[in-house]
């Protein structure tokens, strides 16, 4: 489990570093997304992940990384706009945005940790293409829970939802990684 933990901290650390040059370039525009359009942007993601996964011939020359990535940080965004909602104008710099994105995945790497130990690291078995699959089955979750204004009866809300997308996006690069 030691080499899932430094793993995940190469991949977070990876995609924190794209997410803090995104803000210098952009700054906190993503504040006024609505958590719809961000289960939009991270769905898009995923399904172009499954296209690439399904067809011989590639149009845009961008593999599964770097759309993998994408998912974890439009998770990580959404993470932070239920905690502090949307706002009409960019309200965040660079440094308070990159603490909140520390907060949201040293959380979502404690559930990871928990799972791993419950189940073993079964993901270590599990192929790319089921990981992706799992992704957009948690964004179809996602997508009905936003549908029903957020109630559900039995079920897990929608941050850990995304924390499970996070985690499985983060698995399957430590496995692409791990193949090249």
């Amino acid at each position: 489990m030691q080499d899932t933990s430094k793993q995940y901290d190469t991949i977070i650390a990876k995609c924190r570093a794209l997410f803090v040059n995104k803000m210098s370039d952009y700054g906190s525009a993503w504040r006024i997304l609505r958590l719809p359009s961000l289960t939009d942007q991270i769905f898009i993601k995923a399904q172009r992940i499954r296209g690439l996964q399904q067809n011989a011939v590639r149009k845009v020359d961008e593999g599964e990384v770097s759309e993998f990535i994408g998912i974890i940080n439009y998770c990580i965004m959404a993470l932070i706009q239920l905690e502090k909602g949307v706002v009409e104008q960019p309200d965040l710099n660079t440094e308070e945005a990159a603490k909140l994105y520390d907060e949201k995945t040293a959380l979502t790497k404690q559930l990871m940790l928990n799972k791993n130990h419950d189940y073993g690291e079964a993901w270590r078995d599990m192929r790319v293409s089921s990981l992706t699959d799992l992704i957009l089955q948690k964004l179809l979750r996602v997508k009905q829970i936003e549908d029903n204004a957020g109630k559900t009866i039995v079920s897990e809300g929608i941050d850990a939802n995304y924390q499970d997308m996070i985690n499985y996006a983060i698995f399957a690069l430590i496995h692409l990684n791990e193949a090249n």
